[in-house]
């Protein structure tokens, strides 16, 4: 009985991993993509699978642990031996890793909600379980294009054939470099957002597809490629932002139209203002000073928040605020990360100016007017967008933002 289980399981798991067409279009016969490991939750409790599709349950080895019918769910725990799963039929502890496909040709697992095309690993270590999302790396595109760049319409092809460039890109950079972690990369913007089919477009599909395969390489490398929302008329050059992103292709360029007009002036993140009282300020620092290393009662009693020094494309390179018994100087992307706004979100890019009011020596009011979004290097999503809408390929919006570098296709 447990061979015929496993017999299944593994027939189960070869249909799970089944490719789907991609936007309803048959792509021509190509070689196969690799597959790609995400990391879509790190960290976690407890988790709940299913909802959806029949899922069936397994070891890495392929030994059966169970299933959860359609629409049904079942709960997956971080226990003190490992993983434990509750279903409705009981617990199961299937050791410190579980891997859950679909059946009956269903290519769509569920997890939290939310459904991802492939397969999903569950690993236990430190108390907690990391949820892996293993599916072809063109399927991943899917996601990543739908959510980095949204709802787009036909004008806007091009810039969604050059975010699949850039995201493929960046996707087979980081195949099998951390892989002690378990996974590729992760879902967030820690390396680009991703989420699942939920947010897969018919358009993005069409950009996916038709750009399937195409890196940017420089001297026959794949290249370190980098994008953002809004480079407000300017891009940031790598080692402005990051110490090692010194590139020749990362460069600064000028993003501006024939009449002077920045490319992505139609964001809606262009311009910007945000607005602190001195209560507020303080509230905001005494959260996010001691994660920069410095003493909590710098917010006492806030004297001064000001610019040191700027980049050479203006944006902030330092920050100095003084308060309590000393001061603190921070790089511009801590800035960002320590003048948080109300909501909790970093500081939209490094391109502001900053306005303080006080009563006395005391700060009662700090405005921040900036522009942008993102650290500013590489592709800027907005720029793209724009030149798209002027009739730009995708090959001259790849070419303008990543001079010097080639478009090649890898499979």
């Amino acid at each position: 009985m447990a061979f015929a289980r496993q017999a299944l399981v593994a027939a189960l798991l070869v249909a799970a991993c089944a490719r789907p067409e991609i936007a309803r279009v048959t792509p021509a016969p190509l070689s196969p993509a690799p597959d790609i490991r995400v990391g879509v939750v790190v960290g976690g409790g407890s988790l709940t699978i299913g909802g959806g599709a029949p899922l069936v349950l397994a070891t890495q080895q392929g030994g059966w642990v169970g299933e959860v019918p359609a629409a049904g769910t079942a709960t997956v725990e971080a226990d003190e031996g490992g993983l434990r799963v509750r279903l409705a039929s009981g617990a199961l502890s299937p050791g410190a890793s579980l891997l859950i496909a679909t059946t009956g040709g269903e290519t769509r697992v569920r997890l939290d909600g939310r459904d991802y095309r492939g397969t999903l690993t569950l690993e236990f270590s430190r108390g907690r379980i990391t949820a892996i999302n293993v599916l072809d790396l063109e399927e991943y595109l899917l996601g990543v294009v739908g959510i980095e760049m949204g709802l787009r319409g036909e004008t806007d092809v091009a810039a969604l054939q050059a975010q699949a460039v850039v995201s493929r890109t960046i996707a087979l950079q980081r195949l099998g470099r951390e892989r002690d972690r378990g996974y590729d990369l992760l879902a967030g913007v820690a390396d680009q957002a991703y989420a699942g089919v939920g947010h897969e477009t018919e358009l993005a599909g069409r950009a996916v597809l038709e750009t399937r395969g195409q890196v940017l390489t420089y001297q026959g490398q794949v290249i370190d490629a980098f994008f953002h929302s809004t480079c407000a008329g300017r891009t940031a050059p790598g080692p402005e932002v990051f110490a090692a992103a010194n590139r020749p292709y990362l460069r600064s360029i000028s993003d501006l139209d024939e009449a002077g007009r920045p490319w992505c002036a139609i964001s809606p993140r262009y311009r910007w203002r945000e607005i602190w009282t001195g209560d507020d300020l303080a509230r905001t620092l005494r959260q996010t000073v001691p994660a920069a290393g410095a003493a909590a009662d710098l917010a006492a009693s806030l004297r001064d928040v000001r610019v040191l020094e700027r980049t050479g494309t203006g944006r902030v390179a330092r920050l100095e605020i003084q308060g309590g018994t000393g001061s603190l100087s921070v790089t511009g992307p801590v800035a960002r990360q320590v003048l948080r706004t109300a909501d909790g979100s970093p500081l939209r890019s490094t391109d502001f100016t900053l306005q303080v009011t006080r009563e006395g020596e005391r700060i009662v009011r700090l405005i921040a007017e900036g522009a942008g979004a993102g650290h500013g290097v590489g592709m800027c999503q907005w720029g793209a967008i724009g030149r798209a809408r002027a009739g730009f390929s995708y090959r001259s919006i790849l070419s303008t933002y990543f001079p010097g570098t080639d478009l090649s296709r890898t499979y």
